[in-house]
């Protein structure tokens, strides 16, 4: 394990007022009446998982289960699909030359013209599977970019009218997304920012906050009180950069340290932190934790994380294999964890026996914190491999219900 604590020097500034009305505390409210196309996106539990709080010493730990998310496995299906539709709304008072009402958008008229539409993306998996249920539930076509380290599983779980594999990294996924969404004309979702595309992944960032407004509801409801801390996994920073933002705007002074985690092998924001500027990071053996298996941050998130993040650590393959072990073992509603899932808990368990990470986060008797399991087994071969049960042998052993 690696850490710095956040040396940049826009860090403690403010958030502007662009990321406050995309991400912010407002957000939520913007995104929820999308939600009702899709049944009212019922909320996902919050398990309190005070075994391992007692093992680390601090007070109370919980656990935003988004493997319950919209029958999809992954918190990803709030970002994708909600930029689909409010992108497709758009397209579709173009067309029609008048207001569309959010239910009209399922209407006859509304599917007739979602033939001529065809939305693509690059993923590692959860976000392309978002992206084509939103299409599938408009009736647009959906084309999904998917990169060599895609397992076969993951692929064809992504419910897509097309997949397209290309060689090379996620990276390079995103450029083919890019490239050839421009040359046909195609709706580019993608989930990841850069100069001159930064409007659609903060439609896709502003989902997201729905998960962090039902967790500090949730926290509060279970007498927990508010988190002092948070960890959370990033890949390109997108998902952590939504929540943080979303915590830092509602909190206000009473914001909780906020802790971005990232793979060893995959540590593209920690290496910007270290660079003070953004950087990309050369691909090398790939992370067990492919969702977070990403080279180059997305500059939006970038611009939040330097002025809200207040720590940056890398754990290792085998912290994510033991978080996901940890979850799955409970005695009480075991939690099923995929690779990256398990990241956040990952991050917190390895500040936990670092003294000197742990005085400076000032991690201790009194903290409570909220991790996020940002995805169920998502290859069901390789966590089967990684815990010794199958997934749906753990989900059996208790549901993981409101604690």
């Amino acid at each position: 394990m690696q850490f710095i604590l956040n040396p940049l020097p826009g860090f403690g500034r403010p958030l502007s007022e662009h990321e406050r009305a995309t991400v912010g505390k407002a957000a939520p409210e913007k995104v929820r009446p999308f939600l009702v196309l899709w049944g009212g996106a019922p909320e996902t539990p919050l398990v309190a998982l005070p075994e391992i709080a007692d093992a680390i010493g601090i007070r109370s730990l919980t656990i935003k289960d988004e493997g319950h998310r919209l029958g999809q496995g992954s918190f990803k299906s709030l970002g994708g699909a909600y930029a689909v539709m409010v992108l497709f709304r758009r397209l579709l008072e173009k067309h029609l030359g008048q207001e569309v009402r959010v239910a009209q958008l399922v209407s006859p008229v509304a599917r007739e013209f979602a033939r001529t539409v065809t939305v693509c993306c690059a993923t590692d998996g959860n976000h392309g599977k978002s992206v084509a249920a939103g299409a599938r539930l408009l009736n647009c076509r959906s084309v999904i970019f998917i990169h060599a380290g895609v397992t076969p599983s993951r692929a064809e779980a992504i419910g897509a009218d097309e997949i397209i594999r290309i060689d090379g990294s996620y990276d390079a996924s995103v450029d083919e997304a890019r490239r050839v969404a421009a040359e046909r004309g195609w709706l580019l979702v993608a989930d990841t920012s850069w100069p001159g595309y930064e409007e659609i992944p903060g439609l896709v960032a502003q989902g997201y906050t729905i998960l962090a407004h039902e967790a500090l509801d949730q926290a509060a409801a279970q007498g927990h009180g508010a988190p002092t801390h948070v960890f959370l996994q990033a890949g390109v920073g997108g998902f952590a950069a939504s929540i943080a933002a979303y915590l830092t705007d509602r909190a206000g002074a009473d914001k909780p340290r906020i802790v971005i985690v990232e793979p060893s092998r995959a540590a593209c924001i920690y290496e910007s932190t270290r660079a003070g500027k953004l950087v990309s990071v050369t691909p090398a053996e790939p992370t067990l934790m492919a969702m977070l298996e990403c080279y180059t941050p997305s500059l939006t998130a970038w611009r939040i994380l330097e002025k809200v993040a207040d720590a940056f650590i890398t754990v290792e393959e085998e912290d994510a294999e033991d978080a996901m072990r940890r979850l799955a073992s409970r005695p009480v509603a075991p939690i099923v964890a995929g690779e990256s899932g398990a990241a956040g808990l990952a991050g917190l368990l390895a500040a936990a026996a670092d003294e000197p990470l742990r005085a400076a986060l000032q991690l201790g008797p009194d903290s409570r914190v909220l991790v996020i399991n940002t995805e169920a087994a998502t290859d069901p071969f390789s966590y089967t491999r990684i815990v010794g049960r199958a997934p749906e042998a753990v989900a059996a052993g208790g549901h993981a219900a409101h604690a």
